[in-house]
């Protein structure tokens, strides 16, 4: 299977079966995204015990790539420690705004490097990374809303 064809199948698999989409229970941190460009909407709740991130959850209203990668960067990151979950955000942001054609560090970001595809399309960049930015706002414990614009 190609890259693009599993790009694909995780983005609709994702996108028709979202993962982490509950109430999280006594969530310590919160944070809510907006992508103006494309609509997209995210709250993204959840709950540390210490550097753990213990429970996450996203509730989306927003295209397939914005939906799927809330899920699988949810999937990703759920039990790690925050140390760990700074690494995946960094590598996965490099990633996204790298257009040189170099392979993607898969042993750190699994399955999310379905998502380098996206980078052939620059105007859904926004929809695959709101995910990641709203998370990284809860975590930092900003009120303001993160915009990708």
């Amino acid at each position: 299977m190609d890259a693009r064809e599993l790009y694909q199948e995780i983005v609709i698999d994702h996108s028709r079966n979202p993962r982490n989409c509950h109430e999280v229970d006594n969530p310590s941190h919160s944070a809510e995204g907006h992508n103006p460009l494309c609509g997209d909407r995210i709250t993204c709740s959840l709950r540390c015990e210490g550097d753990i991130i213990e429970d996450i959850s996203f509730q989306t209203a927003g295209c397939a790539i914005s939906r799927s990668a809330a899920s699988l960067l949810s999937e990703t990151v759920k039990g790690k420690p925050r140390s760990e979950v700074e690494e995946i955000f960094t590598k996965f942001r490099a990633m996204m705004a790298d257009d040189s054609g170099t392979a993607p560090d898969e042993a750190a970001l699994g399955k999310l490097v379905a998502f380098a595809s996206v980078t052939e399309y620059p105007t859904r960049i926004k929809c695959a990374t709101l995910a990641l930015h709203t998370m990284q706002a809860a975590l930092e414990g900003k009120s303001d809303a993160v915009s990708t614009e």
